[in-house]
């Protein structure tokens, strides 16, 4: 709640500025996906994610420098450092998401990611994994990008957790296009390691509260096309990991 305590004004006018926009992509969606089936219209939610991130990001004064080729299909595998990165790579290339099953029922989060397609997975839970793994295929199959965060968990950047291989079944298998990719942030009047990135004890609100009281957020995103080199997806896994440790620290 630093932020929030530090400039009060700033922090007040960005929060309702975000709720702005929140009922604003809310009644966009209501207007032009709410009642269209779900499948067939996997990448025109992918587009109403990228208007309205790019509209969010405006409130950080969020300006992505990328570098690379932007995917556009098939799989983009990327590290995890907090909530801004499904933000900052929906602003950059339409996707869908895949995420952990918790995030359903969070407040707002849940329902924000649900509209936009996002494909939840219980990990736990080894039927739903081959599921997931089907629904997968399934969007890459329609042409979308699919974007996968195999660290399962965001960290504070200083390096890029293991890769939970469970997920990769249809990146070893598929003929689809992968790509990787690595997301940094830097502040002029803070520490991303404690005010971008969302890891640890942290919680939503008083972060995202925080958060809203800095200048701006510089994020940088490092993209690269992926050869596979086998079909073993704990073996692709290490790969990945791999090849984004070389973005991230090139």
């Amino acid at each position: 709640m630093n932020g929030l305590c530090r400039h009060p004004f700033r922090v007040t006018g960005r929060f309702f500025w975000f709720l702005g926009i929140v009922f604003t992509a809310t009644f966009d969606f209501l207007l032009h996906n709410a009642f269209r089936p779900e499948k067939s219209t996997l990448a025109d939610r992918a587009l109403w994610v990228q208007r309205h991130a790019r509209r969010l990001l405006k409130i950080f004064k969020l300006e992505p420098q990328v570098a690379g080729p932007v995917p556009t299909r098939g799989l983009l595998v990327s590290n995890h450092l907090g909530y801004l990165d499904i933000l900052l790579l929906a602003s950059i290339t339409p996707a869908v998401f895949v995420s952990k099953s918790e995030i359903k029922s969070w407040p707002l989060v849940g329902w924000l990611t649900q509209m936009g397609g996002t494909l939840f997975v219980n990990r736990e839970r080894r039927g739903q994994v081959g599921r997931m793994n089907e629904e997968i295929q399934a969007a890459l199959d329609l042409g979308v990008l699919v974007i996968l965060l195999p660290e399962g968990t965001s960290s504070n950047g200083g390096s890029v957790l293991p890769f939970k291989s469970s997920l990769l079944e249809p990146a070893a298998q598929s003929a689809h296009p992968l790509s990787v990719g690595a997301i940094q942030y830097t502040l002029e009047d803070g520490d991303a390691v404690e005010d971008v990135c969302y890891w640890g004890d942290h919680t939503f609100l008083p972060h995202l509260l925080n958060l809203l009281g800095k200048r701006a957020v510089r994020a940088t995103v490092h993209f690269a096309p992926f050869q596979r080199t086998g079909a073993d997806r704990k073996q692709l896994a290490l790969q990945l990991r791999e090849e984004i440790l070389k973005l991230k620290n090139g």
